[in-house]
């Protein structure tokens, strides 16, 4: 679709379009953002800008940054800096998602961040015990980090492990992939999730899949209520627009994105204007 726009129209600039702007127009569907949402960016950057400005190259791509971040749903206080001692302790969080995804990466990552960046008491629980190799490498992080790790095979050890967690700021919470199709499973982690009663709960996507494969995934976990998305190797994304449509169409928030495997780092809380400049041509 995107091609053949590009052949029959990059000539041929629309009239409420100028020949600039059309390009970024492009551009955004060449990112395979929605043609509604595209034409919402440019209509806000036809707005701001003055005719004067129309043929700059800078302020055009300035203002296209600012007016796409406007239409990115990002979570403001994924690191939590506020004062832990202000809210529930500990605070829980859970991390779901399909196999394959880069779950348990993703919470040593965040473990790292909340400790050594924000200096709070961290507690790692995992319930992923159908993969030996996440438990052991998970206990390996926990080693480094010199942070409690709780092994929970039963709604019983979900008990027992945050009672025993209870002095700390924030627990993180890991769970097995399951795939989207096997309703059975995706119960047997809702009652785990019910047992620990996060306060958030994280649905972790990879950004190299597809919308409507995002979108099933989506749909099909949406019996374990979720609050936020994290998007995960976005080094390996060939199109970020997608991710834009798919929190917007479902309705959430981007609380992290990962760049790659590197713990602690490549990590980074969700941000518009950084995703935005992804979309726009930014190097991850």
């Amino acid at each position: 679709m995107v091609r053949t726009v590009m052949h029959h129209q990059t000539d041929r600039p629309r009239p409420d379009m100028p020949g600039k702007l059309f390009q970024q127009y492009l551009k955004l569907l060449q990112q395979e953002l929605t043609e509604e949402l595209a034409e919402q960016v440019i209509t806000h950057v036809r707005d701001v800008l003055q005719p004067d400005q129309m043929d700059d190259e800078q302020n055009i791509n300035a203002a296209m940054r600012d007016a796409l971040a406007r239409f990115i749903p990002v979570d403001p206080n994924a690191l939590h800096e506020a004062d832990p001692a202000g809210r529930d302790r500990p605070y829980k969080v859970a991390l779901i998602g399909p196999t394959g995804v880069g779950k348990t990466t993703t919470i040593a990552k965040l473990a790292a961040t909340f400790k050594l960046k924000q200096n709070l008491r961290v507690a790692l629980l995992t319930i992923d015990t159908y993969r030996i190799a996440a438990v052991d490498q998970l206990r390996t992080y926990a080693g480094i980090l010199q942070i409690p790790l709780h092994v929970v095979v039963t709604i019983d050890d979900m008990a027992r492990a945050l009672r025993d967690t209870a002095d700390y700021d924030i627990v993180l919470i890991d769970t097995a992939g399951r795939s989207p199709r096997d309703d059975e499973k995706l119960d047997h982690l809702r009652q785990f999730i019910d047992a620990a009663a996060p306060h958030e709960v994280h649905l972790v996507l990879c950004s190299t899949c597809s919308q409507p494969v995002l979108i099933d995934t989506v749909e099909r976990f949406s019996r374990i209520p979720t609050d936020r998305v994290i998007f995960t190797k976005l080094d390996e994304a060939v199109n970020f627009g997608v991710l834009v449509n798919v929190v917007r169409q479902v309705n959430k928030q981007i609380s992290f994105i990962t760049t790659g495997q590197e713990v602690p780092h490549q990590i980074e809380p969700g941000q518009s204007h950084r995703l935005a400049g992804l979309i726009l041509g930014q190097n991850v």
